[in-house]
């Protein structure tokens, strides 16, 4: 039982991330492609219609992390804690250097999902290494 329930909430989690990426991809180019010329009505909503997919993917995640058993949720809470504290930590170092004009050039923001991502790949290997 507990197999099936971490399959199904793994289901939805991808259903999910998929309707996420999507909402964020009209939000950012359907501007420029779907309804050009801009308009801000049309921009507004798929920004909202983003965010509503976004609130119901944390939903979907919740129930994926309370479906797993206790070693795998352990396994998820330390990389997501890692990936968290990475985040934090250069974000600001960052905003800080910036703000000082220590660095010669914008860093593009998204740079910082796409590191955290890959910090919480890292640490979720390391942890299932760790506790295997």
């Amino acid at each position: 039982m507990q197999a099936h329930n971490e399959i199904k909430a793994s289901a939805r989690l991808v259903l999910w991330t998929f309707a996420w990426a999507a909402t964020l991809a009209l939000a950012k180019f359907g501007p420029q492609l779907l309804w050009d010329p801009p308009q801000r009505v049309a921009g507004w909503a798929a920004v909202a219609v983003n965010l509503a997919v976004g609130i119901s993917w944390i939903v979907a995640f919740t129930r994926f992390l309370r479906a797993l058993d206790e070693l795998q949720r352990k396994i998820m809470q330390d990389a997501l804690a890692v990936t968290l504290g990475v985040g934090w930590i250069l974000g600001f170092a960052y905003v800080v250097t910036d703000d000082a004009s220590l660095v010669a050039h914008d860093v593009d923001i998204a740079v910082l999902p796409a590191l955290m991502g890959v910090v919480f790949m890292i640490a979720f290997v390391v942890g299932k290494i760790r506790y295997r």
